[in-house]
C-alpha cells in the first residue's frame, strides 16, 4: 500500500504532470507538423514543378500527384483527441489533489486561552 501512495504522490506532483503533458502534447503536435509538411506543403510545391519538368515519379514523394488533406485532417483530429484525453486526466488528478487538501482536519480542541480560563475558573472555586 505504501508504494501505491508514493506513486500517487509522485504523479500528483506538478513537475511530473507538467513534463508528461508537455511530452505527450509535443509528440501529437509534431505529428500535425509532419503531416502538414509531407502531405500538404511538399505536394503543393513539388507537384507543379514535377509536372512542368515532366518527371513522372520521385522517390520519397508519397502522393499520386495530389495534396493529401485527409491525412492532415486525420492528424489534427488525432491531436484533438489526445489533448482532450490529457485534459480529462489532468482534471481528474487535480480533483484528487483538491479532495486530499479539503479532507476535514481533526476536530480542534479548546484553544490555549480557553484552557487557561478553565484552569483559572477551577482555581477560583
Amino acid at each position: 500500500m505504501g508504494m501505491i501512495s508514493e506513486f500517487k504522490d509522485f504523479i500528483a506532483k506538478g513537475n511530473a504532470m507538467d513534463l508528461a503533458v508537455g511530452v505527450i502534447i509535443g509528440g501529437a503536435f509534431g505529428a500535425i507538423v509532419s503531416s502538414l509538411v509531407s502531405d500538404v506543403i511538399t505536394p503543393a510545391l513539388l507537384n507543379p514543378a514535377l509536372k512542368a519538368a515532366k518527371v513522372e515519379d520521385l522517390a520519397g514523394l508519397k502522393t499520386d500527384g495530389g495534396i493529401l488533406y485527409g491525412k492532415f485532417l486525420a492528424a489534427i483530429i488525432s491531436f484533438l483527441v489526445i489533448a482532450f484525453v490529457i485534459f480529462i486526466m489532468v482534471k481528474g488528478i487535480n480533483s484528487m489533489k483538491k479532495k486530499e487538501e479539503e479532507a476535514p482536519a481533526a476536530p480542534a480542541g479548546p484553544s490555549q486561552e480557553e484552557l487557561l480560563t478553565q484552569i483559572r475558573d477551577l482555581l477560583k472555586k
